[in-house]
């Protein structure tokens, strides 16, 4: 049990990689106020895992207030916080033909600047417990693709964030920062948006050595599993680092002459 007695609030927790890593948090003993935009889903979700462990708040993370309101419910239902995981995010294809001021701002609302002010709100509690933020930002952060502009840039801020607060804070407040960043990941969204592009219901079973040497593409559960050590007492007062869980190096990669293309977010 090694989130025993912890109070984390886990952002975007109705489907994918939010879901399974609130699910993991559970199993280590972890009790957790989950969150999402799909009522539906996140009463799923609740029951699935049972109500004795979890809450669950339906609200947009980029309403004014909302961050407030969660860390209220955290401290209502249980009486304290102790760490906070941003993984709520809008994937979305944009390009520099198709991105305006308007709809790059959105994105980084919800994004950036919503991961922000709940960190900002959360802090006086995870002051006291010596808590921790984990920031789950992604691959793109490192320059994303072409049809993933704005949504590559909003995860670009939120590593910078998190090495700029990982620092601050551990110093100033005792709370560690730090930030994983999920390759190509197989969540039920990501299914239905590579359908969505054209691809067979099947696409996932034969995916090109160029994307997954190992054949497959990870599991919303790997990642979870990465995130439990972050919460837990067991990095220590490790923070402001960005780790990236992807299968194959992002820097220095020798690309296979032969490799074919698939599209991928």
């Amino acid at each position: 049990m090694r989130l025993k007695g912890k109070v984390i609030i886990v952002t975007g927790s109705t489907t994918g990689i939010g879901k399974a890593i609130a699910k993991r948090c559970i199993e280590e003993g972890a009790n957790v106020v989950l969150h999402g935009l799909e009522y539906n889903l996140g009463q799923e979700v609740l029951l699935e895992i049972g109500t004795d462990k979890a809450v669950f708040h339906h609200e947009d993370l980029a309403e004014e207030g909302c961050a407030g309101r969660l860390v209220k419910l955290a401290l209502e239902t249980w009486g304290k916080l102790d760490a906070v995981v941003n993984n709520a995010a809008w994937v979305i294809t944009s390009n520099i033909d198709t991105t305006d001021r308007a709809f790059l701002q959105k994105v980084l609302d919800i994004n950036t600047i919503a991961p922000f002010l709940l960190i900002q709100a959360a802090l006086p509690e995870l002051s006291k417990n010596s808590g921790c933020v984990l920031n789950i930002g992604s691959v793109n952060a490192w320059s994303g693709e072409p049809n993933l502009l704005a949504y590559s840039i909003s995860k670009g801020a939120l590593m910078t964030m998190t090495k700029n607060l990982g620092d601050v804070l551990m110093r100033e407040h005792g709370v560690k920062v730090n930030q994983i960043n999920p390759g190509w990941v197989l969540t039920e969204r990501e299914r239905e948006r590579k359908k969505q592009h054209g691809l067979s219901d099947t696409w996932y079973e034969d995916i090109p050595p160029m994307y997954a040497p190992s054949g497959r593409i990870l599991k919303p559960e790997e990642i979870a599993a990465a995130a439990i050590y972050w919460l837990s007492d067991e990095s220590g007062p490790i923070s402001g680092q960005v780790v990236d869980l992807e299968q194959h190096p992002m820097i220095g990669r020798n690309v296979p002459k032969d490799a074919t293309t698939i599209p991928h977010n």
